[in-house]
């Protein structure tokens, strides 16, 4: 399989496993990967889930063979178009049942990060990367609109100025660049020492209460296009139903 799964002490490793291919997002990986999400999200051991790509990238985007799949030959024009509008809604849940995980997902980025992977790395709660990191919303010189994600969740982490440079280029830009609009949060200066990094910050968010910090990401969730009077509002109610306050539970 090309999405793989590890496991341990409450962290879940989920793996973009198709290294020969720099990581391209097949047919079979968009659809393992919700599967996968959907397992991890119910899985009351996994604490904290852990997004990155074996070999030597996060992933170059969608694989291009897909892309003459999307719409089935010897339709209509109508039909057609609504058949890649169906597949470009499957397309999207990828990346959603990230996004909906309860735990919190961390995104380790080395190498490329190219199309697709913007969609995935915006769906994730933190983002670290390598200095050798590479990111680009490469729809863009592909002559598409970035339909899967980024252009609803990239205008959540960076300003607009920054957004509007990335999806009207299409151009490449480095982790330094990447670190200066808050694409990712903190760079370090390889793989080895990014995956090092990576764990030891999974292992802390593990540590703490689960009913604690996903009742943490639910409310910053559900605070996003909220006043901050709403937003206190509801952590207050969350926490008077579901706070714990005894320094003994975990």
């Amino acid at each position: 399989m090309a999405i793989t799964v590890e496991k341990k002490d409450g962290v879940a490793n989920l793996w973009l496993d198709r290294p020969e291919k720099l990581n391209a997002l097949s047919i079979d990986m968009w659809t393992d990967l919700p599967r996968a999400a959907a397992e991890l999200a119910s899985d009351t051991e996994v604490r904290v889930i852990v997004v990155a790509g074996r070999g030597p990238c996060l992933t170059a985007g969608i694989d291009l063979d897909m892309l003459a799949d999307l719409a089935p030959a010897g339709e209509s024009e109508a039909a057609r178009r609504l058949a890649v509008m169906h597949r470009i809604k499957e397309l999207q849940h990828t990346f959603t049942s990230l996004a909906d995980c309860p735990q919190p997902v961390i995104a380790a980025i080395h190498g490329y990060c190219l199309g697709a992977g913007i969609d995935l790395i915006t769906a994730c709660d933190i983002r670290w990367a390598s200095a050798d990191a590479i990111f680009s919303v490469q729809e863009t010189r592909m002559g598409l609109v970035a339909d899967v994600g980024t252009m609803q969740r990239l205008p959540r982490i960076v300003n607009p100025g920054d957004v509007a440079e990335l999806v009207y280029t299409g151009a490449d830009i480095n982790s330094t660049r990447a670190l200066e609009m808050r694409l990712v949060t903190r760079v370090l200066p390889d793989q080895p020492t990014l995956w090092s990094e990576v764990m030891g910050l999974a292992g802390m968010i593990a540590d703490n209460s689960p009913l604690v910090v996903q009742g943490a990401k639910r409310v910053l969730q559900a605070g996003e296009g909220r006043s901050v009077a709403e937003g206190l509002d509801y952590i207050a109610v969350w926490n008077a139903a579901f706070g714990e306050f005894s320094r003994s539970n975990r």
